[in-house]
């Protein structure tokens, strides 16, 4: 499937839930490309009114959307419930089955859900940020082995908002690190590295695109032409193959498509551990 399915978190508090368990079960459809919105703090009636409205505009289109919800407060579920959008909700089937087996019934507080977990993936998102910051573009590779994940390239192929992606919206603890003349040159992974090169991930974009960002930063330049981009790109690709480095092209995917990819690789990684 080629076409793109819009996919809709939407919540009464932050949306961590949401997009964590919405998230586990897309990707189980690695050959559909899914584009992600959030719609956290839908915490009234009158909110759920107008993502309804965004919802129903999108519904109207050639694809209709999956919403994932995750909106305790009964007025806004019932209202969100409404829209022509297909509608997956992890609040009402598990609660009442809980209501039903405890006999008793939930007091359906907003953001309650939230809280315990939410805690916890906050301080891991946000270790992660330290981390992706610390690490970026080589410049430390202080407690690396601590890394997830390293994604590997030439200079501007996506590194840096790859690994800033992975860390905040999934808690990956992702480095950075820049192949420059000298590796590309041997053909090898940077020494600091060699150690930890099973968590890497590689990189490439086409030399026309990577011509072009670095025209915008240094125009004219040796580092910009189309001779150094389509050199620098051929021996990474010989570097990742040698090294038995998984990669994808930066130039045909978004972020989110990309941090997708890399998700399920390291998933792979951990099942064959």
């Amino acid at each position: 499937m080629s076409t793109v399915v819009p996919v809709y978190f939407v919540s009464d508090s932050t949306g961590i839930s949401a997009e964590t368990m919405g998230n586990a079960l897309l990707l189980q459809f690695p050959k559909v490309p899914f584009e992600r919105h959030l719609r956290p703090f839908v915490s009234s009636v009158a909110d759920a009114e107008q993502v309804r409205a965004e919802l129903d505009e999108a519904a109207a289109g050639p694809v209709s959307p999956i919403v994932f919800l995750t909106a305790v407060d009964m007025d806004v579920r019932a209202t969100i419930l409404q829209t022509r959008a297909t509608v997956i909700d992890f609040v009402s089937d598990p609660m009442g089955v809980l209501e039903q087996q405890l006999g008793v019934p939930g007091d359906h507080a907003p953001a309650r859900l939230h809280s315990v977990a939410d805690s916890q993936r906050y301080n891991r998102r946000m270790a992660a940020v330290e981390f992706a910051i610390e690490h970026d573009d080589g410049q430390s590779v202080r407690a690396i082995e601590k890394a997830d994940v390293i994604l590997i390239a030439p200079s501007r192929c996506g590194k840096t908002p790859t690994s800033m992606y992975l860390a905040l919206m999934h808690g990956i603890f992702a480095a950075n690190y820049p192949l420059v003349d000298e590796e590309l040159e041997g053909e090898v992974l940077p020494e600091t590295i060699r150690a930890v090169s099973d968590r890497c991930f590689g990189l490439l974009t086409s030399p026309q695109r990577l011509a072009a960002v670095r025209g915008e930063r240094r125009s004219g330049s040796r580092y910009a032409s189309m001779e150094q981009t389509r050199w620098e790109l051929s021996r990474a690709r010989r570097i990742y193959d040698t090294y038995r480095i998984p990669y994808v092209d930066s130039s045909t995917k978004s972020v989110e498509e990309m941090s997708t990819l890399i998700l399920q690789t390291l998933g792979q990684r951990g099942a064959a551990c």
